[in-house]
């Protein structure tokens, strides 16, 4: 899996709005606090907004905050309302693909993956990066030092 500057921007931003003491809060802050260009950070709240995760406000009291509680956004919500869906083959969906001959389990395996992903993905809130305390799956999943081997 290929996480995008995009996906990760988005789930930084939408933590940053998680902490926020006291919504709306500004683009700028949110570009500032996360090291984020302004002008894709506020296309990126504009897909987020447009997904129902966020909601804004215009004007000199405006900015953005979440539009649920943090704590029922899962980082997998975030991603698909940037990325669309977590796995595609080809831009299709999985279970959708067929193939033949020695490649017919690719499908199975393609599927496999995807609900791997969610697995996790569906697991982690926002409110659980806020807080810096991950589901344990999570702990048990990175507790094994081969998933850190770079191969």
């Amino acid at each position: 899996m290929r996480v995008s500057a995009k996906a990760d921007y988005a789930v930084r931003a939408a933590v940053e709005l998680a902490v926020a003491e006291s919504p709306p809060v500004k683009g700028e802050l949110i570009s500032q606090a996360q090291e984020i260009p302004l002008k894709f950070l506020e296309n990126i709240l504009g897909e987020l907004r447009h997904a129902g995760l966020v909601r804004s406000q215009r004007g000199t009291e405006g900015g953005y905050w979440l539009a649920r509680p943090a704590d029922e956004i899962t980082v997998a919500d975030v991603m698909r309302a940037v990325e669309g869906p977590l796995a595609s083959v080809r831009g299709a969906s999985p279970e959708t693909i067929k193939y033949t001959g020695t490649a017919q389990p690719l499908g199975k395996l393609w599927v496999a993956v995807r609900a791997n992903l969610r697995a996790v993905l569906e697991s982690v809130t926002l409110a659980d990066i806020a807080s810096g305390e991950l589901p344990g799956v999570i702990d048990e999943i990175t507790s094994d030092p081969e998933v850190w081997a770079t191969h």
